[in-house]
């Protein structure tokens, strides 16, 4: 049997840092000040680091913002960050080195859209040069960097938007609203699924010398020294645990951050997963199949990712299901709608059982069955709505200093709880989490897991931030 890659993880200037001091103080600066300051200088000054698949969904959809001035892009491919520039007519600056753009006092705000294991570095970094952020999902490669971020924002006053864009969508803040109100009654249980097959996998493609227009240090950055592997570069990186957690991170934080957003959670009381790399014949390390359960405060969440099933049309890629005592919420970006459970006599669903009970047993007695709760249906999702519309949400944010729909905190709990799957399927253990201390209890060998060392020269800028150990 194949397993899910190793058992356990792959062992700023303080110049930029305290020159970004004054922004702590912009913490302090009132909403109308900010206001005042963009409306006088009517555009936000925008860039954006990476121009990946949704890298190119920002850069266009910020490039079309009246009050955005696209001022620079950075990218380690040259390839893309040419094609990044075309698509802003050439007139802005480009940088194979992000640190560049971030010493530009006409960048405002800067856009992450990086591989997963730069999310956090660059967003810290980002924050003490004075930038506000919006940083992709997921948000963090372990549980540690989302502290890190948490108190380097705190310090310094940033705004961050984190790219779970779903809660910017009407018919997302529509079912919300629904099951708030109770319409499919006390929460039982959340079912998420994503499958596809993708067999036979992505190939084994030896190691090999990096190609010219790459820049593979930086690409690395934080990460572990590796030779360069097509399959461990663009867009391939996410299935290697040195970059990624998987599609457990990758798509687990936009279902389960919904979860989190509909019902204001803060963490669960255990995870529990199990699976591998199965299936598919490759180089690569995360799992092609992964269960999850995991335990909250009165209900329990089910997560299951297949890469070598497809499965049919109701556990395809986006299943997303909230199952209370009066019905079902079924949710995607396209569509809701509630499925009212039957109510009806306890006895006569009992006593229907394969053709009826013989004498002694239950039997059917005189009923008029009804519906729990009301019928709704909602198909006005757009993608596009909810990416502009996360958009708007952060520019704003940036005038008006006050806390995004996506925020930090949220994002760090979503994060969290991904990464304790993972760490279950590690370990193949079952893992008990303390929320308010956010510490894994009684299991010292997964405890280790929660943080991972960075790359020289990346260890001395995130000691230059003031978090992370001496």
């Amino acid at each position: 049997m194949k397993h899910s890659g190793n058992r356990s993880w792959q062992g700023i200037t303080r110049r930029r840092f305290v020159g970004a001091v004054g922004a702590t103080a912009a913490a302090a600066v009132s909403a109308s000040v900010y206001a005042n300051v963009y409306g006088a200088n009517e555009r936000i000054g925008v860039g954006v680091i990476g121009f990946g698949l949704i890298g190119r969904i920002h850069l266009r959809n910020f490039k079309a913002q009246p009050d955005v001035n696209l001022v620079a892009v950075a990218e380690t491919y040259r390839p893309r960050l040419e094609a990044a520039a075309a698509m802003c007519d050439g007139k802005v600056a480009q940088y194979g080195d992000f640190r560049r753009m971030l010493d530009r006092k006409d960048v405002d705000a800067v856009v992450v859209a990086t591989p997963d294991h730069w999310h956090a570095l660059m967003t810290m970094l980002a924050c003490a040069a004075g930038k506000d952020v919006y940083v992709e999902k997921p948000l963090t490669l372990f549980v540690r960097e989302g502290q890190w971020m948490l108190e380097v924002a705190r310090r310094t006053g940033r705004v961050i938007q984190v790219g779970t864009q779903q809660r910017s969508g009407g018919h997302y803040r529509r079912a919300r609203e629904a099951v708030r109100s109770g319409k499919i009654g006390q929460l039982v249980s959340v079912e998420c699924r994503f499958f596809r097959n993708v067999s036979p996998g992505f190939g084994n493609p030896p190691d090999q010398d990096t190609p010219p227009d790459l820049d593979w240090d930086m690409f690395l950055g934080p990460a572990p020294w590796r030779r360069y592997n097509p399959n461990r570069g663009i867009y391939h990186f996410r299935w290697f645990w040195d970059y990624s957690g998987g599609q457990m991170t990758n798509l687990g934080q936009h279902s389960l951050d919904t979860m989190y957003w509909f019902y204001d959670l803060k963490g669960p009381k255990a995870v529990t997963s199990a699976g591998g790399r199965l299936f598919l014949k490759d180089n690569c390390e995360v799992p092609d199949t992964q269960d999850v359960i995991i335990e909250y405060p009165g209900f329990t969440a089910v997560v299951q990712w297949r890469e070598c099933a497809a499965g049919t049309g109701e556990t395809g890629m986006g299943s997303l299901n909230f199952l209370g005592t009066k019905g079902t919420l079924e949710l995607s970006r396209d569509y809701y709608r509630i499925v009212p459970d039957k109510r009806e006599n306890p006895n006569n669903i009992v006593a229907r059982i394969l053709g009826g009970h013989p004498v002694g047993g239950p039997q059917l007695v005189p009923d008029q069955p009804t519906l729990w709760t009301e019928p709704v249906e909602d198909r006005t999702g757009d993608w596009n709505e909810q990416y502009i519309g996360h958009v708007r949400d952060f520019l704003e944010c940036i005038k008006t200093r006050r806390q995004p729909v996506a925020n930090l905190l949220d994002a760090h709990r979503v994060a969290t709880v991904c990464h304790l799957a993972n760490i279950s399927l590690l370990t193949g253990r079952k893992i008990y989490w303390d929320a308010d201390n956010e510490q894994i209890i009684g299991d010292p060998q997964a405890t280790a897991m929660l943080v991972r060392p960075y790359r020289k020269p990346w260890d001395a800028e995130l000691r230059a931030l003031g978090v992370g150990g001496a």
